[in-house]
């Protein structure tokens, strides 16, 4: 026998010591905890039971000697049910400790790890005493060392940023060349062939959908279906399982430092998709897991009139509760966590609206922002906001604060509308390829603040976009019903894959310019992994649940494939070379007093400038644009490198351009939605253009 000690009340979570594991737990309102250790992650009893008998500002803690990594354990809380209070303890349910490190496994689906009897006319008031340890997974204790070695963060600036979003599994699991135990892991997505294809294609930074530990949905499971996407979180330090290429705990962690390690070591940054606004246990008839068992009222948003019910910001069922100081400083110490010891470069959080919820609209000055601010740690990383959730006054895009970046939904829908052949779209449209001034330059904030994007995991892919009018998410078994009703691209008469020609040229040449406008746009592009390898989903643009070959990327390259993937890596390489279209600055209208132009001209087909009453004429729909080389903010020691003159043609005739006279004479023409990829660059000394129906082309001076 050992002799337990008092331990110490932080750091949370389970902390190897020199003397064995300190165990610290939060519960404002339990009445007992016991610490139960296991011999394997599926166990139906524990080998040990231990109460935490100490307890500081509620923090309950205990240290046990002779537990090392690897070491097994859950919770048990003991304490009040009485959900119409907001109180769910139930001593019968087995409980994942909120800081675990390592989760071992996938929730065991039953009506046992309810707080309720299943099936009760009353519902969840009714209690359940039916044991649940046997389907709980258990928590493991990590050592938290790791060989970096030399290899040190990119820290790419965020004018050099080109993110890739993708999803771990998904990029790889189809992927022929990559050993079979790869594929579909950490290891798949940094693995040295995919970190050739990045390096191929240009991209600095992967965006990974969430890998936090999730669960998933019991109507999923009861549908052979799966939360795939992985936004259902319940473990917010735990790397997913099934991304690892061994089913043992610990591995996951190992894995994914060893990602980042690989894909830093190649210069590639990692974002971290994270989702701090909700859980998985969902609504008041969700299962008990974790943090409704250790303490319902203080990790959950309840409703203040009838606190059995869940404020529920985000469509999910319920919203954490980031006003309690508890449940803040849970976040930041999983932020700190990844940042730390993952060795992460940033996050993207979802529905990150949620978070400003202070009290109960949204506050940007809200607690959660100003402890990211002054945070040595965080505030130094990438940061991204997906600007909206689902409640009042929700749909946040231009007012998170300095520091901060947005997935810019008004960049994606104005493009989207613009090559769709909307009237009175091309005034915003150049707002937009101007980087969103009019929404960032108010706040203090550069044009990397807007992420611009076109497509995302989140809605259809790009060929999806030109291939569909309708959303056809039947395989979701929900009647499709679910997801948005995007409409923002033009089939050309056909939905889904064709064999006419002419309707797949003109679908190349829409995804043509919709990848064009977003390199050649002022601020952060993000490109949707397989956008370049034509990826499909049939029509389905909210295949969260589809973790089959809707969502996996075929690699098996054929048709028009290479021609998108060779068209887009020759914008990222023009971005990468051309300074001028990565401004750290906005457009200042200003002349430049060596060249005697503006550093932007905006010019109509005839080379004259764009006049007010064409920016608002709703038939206008083609235009050109300067964008100089040399400018005080660009330049400060006025080094010369090219401009970039830019033409886009949304209107289904031709148009006939004039180059404007004050412009540099020799260019050349390094890409268009209408040409060959071989037959460019090739000189262009004329000043004239003709541009086809729906198309686009971009020149660039010869110095």
């Amino acid at each position: 026998m050992y002799e337990l000690k008092p331990g110490e009340p932080y750091p949370l979570g389970a902390t190897i010591t020199d003397e064995g594991v300190n165990f610290a737990v939060f519960s404002e309102n339990a009445d007992q905890i016991n610490l139960e250790l296991f011999k394997s992650i599926y166990d139906s009893n524990p080998y040990e039971v231990v109460e935490l008998k100490e307890k500081s500002a509620h923090v309950w803690h205990v240290l046990v000697p002779g537990l090392k990594s690897g070491s097994l354990y859950g919770y048990r809380a003991f304490g009040a049910y009485e959900p119409e209070k907001g109180l769910r303890f139930n001593k019968n349910k087995l409980l994942i400790d909120p800081y675990a490190k390592s989760i071992g496994g996938k929730i065991n689906w039953s009506d046992a790890i309810f707080g309720y009897k299943m099936g009760d006319q009353s519902e969840d008031l009714s209690f359940s005493d039916v044991e649940d340890t046997a389907n709980i997974p258990k928590c493991a204790v990590v050592e938290d060392t790791f060989e970096w070695g030399d290899v040190q963060r990119p820290s790419t600036p965020w004018s050099e940023t080109i993110i890739y979003e993708t999803h771990v599994k998904g990029l790889t699991f189809l992927k022929e060349d990559l050993p079979r135990e790869l594929r579909g892991t950490y290891l798949g997505l940094s693995s040295e062939k995919m970190i050739d294809y990045f390096h191929d294609l240009g991209i600095t930074a992967v965006e990974i959908m969430p890998v936090q530990h999730r669960i998933d949905n019991k109507m999923l499971v009861d549908n052979n279906l799966n939360n795939y996407w992985g936004y259902n979180t319940i473990g917010f330090f735990a790397p997913d399982i099934r991304f690892s290429s061994q089913d043992a705990p610990l591995r996951q962690v190992v894995e994914f430092k060893q990602m980042v390690k690989n894909l830093h070591d190649n210069g590639i940054e990692v974002i971290m998709d994270v989702v701090y606004n909700h859980t998985a246990e969902g609504n008041h008839l969700g299962p008990t897991i974790s943090f409704r068992g250790l303490d319902n009222s203080v990790y959950y948003r309840l409703d203040e009139k009838n606190p059995r019910f869940y404020s529920d910001f985000t469509g999910t069922g319920n919203s954490l509760n980031v006003r309690h100081p508890q449940v803040l400083q849970l976040i930041m110490d999983s932020l700190r966590y990844w940042v730390t010891e993952m060795h992460v470069d940033g996050f993207r959080f979802d529905l990150a609206s949620t978070l400003a919820r202070q009290f109960y609209a949204v506050d940007r000055l809200s607690a959660f922002f100003d402890v990211i601010h002054q945070d040595p740690v965080i505030s130094k990383v990438k940061l991204i906001a997906e600007p909206w959730d689902v409640g009042p006054g929700g749909y946040q895009v231009g007012n998170f604060p300095v520091k901060w970046a947005e997935w810019n939904g008004k960049y994606r829908d104005s493009v989207r509308r613009f090559w769709r052949g909307d009237d009175g779209l091309t005034g915003e449209f150049a707002t937009r390829l101007s980087g969103s001034q009019d929404i960032y330059e108010n706040s203090n904030r550069k044009p990397h603040a807007s992420i611009n994007y076109v497509t995302s995991h989140d809605g259809f892919t790009m060929l999806d976009l030109v291939s569909y009018l309708n959303k056809h998410n039947e395989s979701n078994h929900e009647n499709n019903s679910d997801g948005t009703n995007e409409n923002y691209s033009e089939n050309f008469g056909v939905e889904g894959e064709t064999d006419d020609a002419e309707i797949t040229r003109k679908r190349i040449k829409r995804i043509k310019n919709l990848l064009t406008t977003l390199m050649v746009s002022q601020g952060a592009p993000m490109i949707l992994g397989g956008d370049e390898i034509l990826r499909t989903q049939k029509g389905n643009n909210n295949a969260y649940c589809q973790d089959n070959e809707v969502s996996w990327y075929n690699w098996s390259y054929k048709g028009n494939v290479e021609e998108v993937r060779s068209f887009l890596k020759r914008l990222i390489s023009l971005r990468t070379t051309t300074p001028c279209l990565r401004r750290k600055e906005f457009f200042s209208g200003d002349v430049i007093a060596e060249t005697g132009t503006k550093d932007v001209h905006w010019f109509n087909s005839s080379g004259k400038a764009v006049g007010y009453s064409e920016w608002t004429d709703p038939n206008f729909r083609a235009f050109s644009v300067y964008i100089s080389g040399l400018d005080s903010e660009s330049h400060p020691d006025k080094a010369v490198s090219p401009s970039i003159l830019l033409f886009f043609n949304a209107s289904r005739n031709s148009v006939h351009f004039s180059i404007s006279e004050e412009l540099e004479d020799k260019w050349e023409m390094i890409i268009n939605s209408f040409d060959s990829l071989v037959s460019l660059p090739r000189k262009f000394n004329e000043k004239h253009l003709t541009l086809p129906p729906d198309s686009s082309a971009v020149l660039k001076s010869i110095l």
